[in-house]
């Protein structure tokens, strides 16, 4: 029965298994695995699996995929991938402040902010964000390929709802609201699995305190509901500075902690935030079905 080593971070609750590439020879399917070892009841339980790499094409230093706990590939995660990065620093793999890792959904740069015991800081540039409805990709009768999708109003069961859509690295759909006293977990999966969205959607909800600050709850794509997330967080950050409704740089709070979140002048997202070590273990390769 062949083992597997592993190491769980988090970053603000948002858990993720990593694992080195050259570790996943003994396992015959990836979503299989993911689902698997991200089961809270029978596995060792979290929101995802990066699976990292040293690249050997491009000019990127590492390489990195991320799987969802339905065993899905997501194109990009702000929390994951920090994860990962945090994993090459915990193994003394790298030790140069800046990284450039590749990802599904292109390069991303990482600078090193510092280590608390085993708590490490990072501000990742995650590259530009996508308004068109192709690009995120949306679908409707009234929305052209190439037009943003803002404000649009969409009925789920007896209520409309207005969203607004971009590609933040993955599908984001925010939802601005006044309070979570409803029950956004259920609109949530709805949006996720809308036939607006061909590709499924993170669905993030907003409430804005002041233009400095938000507050979040968020339903993710292949996760459900959690603590926190990087694409969603600067989604959420961007979605707003776009409507007017705050600034470019605002704080992004969350359940599970508070991201700094930036939209610069060169369109450039950028989040600061940390990863944790929670524990490394083993994981026994065994037929679960």
């Amino acid at each position: 029965m062949p083992d597997l080593e592993f190491c769980k971070f988090h970053g603000f609750g948002n858990d993720y298994i990593v694992v080195e590439e050259k570790a996943m020879s003994v396992v015959s399917g990836v979503a299989e695995f993911a689902r698997a070892i991200c089961d809270r009841h029978r596995g060792v339980g979290g929101d995802g699996v990066a699976i990292i790499e040293e690249a050997t094409e491009n000019e990127a230093d590492f390489h990195c995929r991320i799987f969802n706990p339905d065993g899905s590939e997501a194109g990009f995660s702000g929390n994951g991938t920090r994860c990962a990065v945090a994993y090459l620093y915990f193994k003394d793999i790298w030790s140069d402040q800046d990284l450039e890792l590749e990802t599904p959904s292109g390069l991303k740069q990482f600078r090193f902010l510092g280590r608390s015991g085993n708590q490490f800081g990072f501000r990742s540039k995650l590259g530009t964000p996508a308004f068109e409805a192709s690009k995120i990709p949306f679908t409707s009768e009234t929305v052209g390929p190439d037009e943003p999708v803002v404000g649009y109003k969409t009925r789920l069961g007896v209520r409309e709802y207005e969203i607004t859509c971009l590609n933040t690295g993955n599908p984001v759909c925010v939802v601005f609201v006044d309070d979570f006293s409803f029950n956004w977990r259920r609109v949530g999966r709805l949006l996720e699995n809308d036939a607006h969205f061909p590709e499924r959607t993170n669905v993030v909800f907003v409430k804005v305190r002041t233009r400095r600050e938000i507050d979040i709850r968020i339903w993710e794509r292949g996760a459900g509901e959690t603590s926190s997330s990087g694409t969603c967080s600067i989604g959420a950050a961007v979605a707003s500075a776009y409507t007017g409704k705050t600034d470019r740089e605002i704080d992004v709070v969350a359940p599970g902690g508070i991201t700094k979140s930036l939209w610069d002048e060169d369109d450039v997202m950028v989040i600061e935030g940390t990863a944790e070590l929670a524990f490394t273990g083993r994981f026994s390769i065994i037929d679960r079905d």
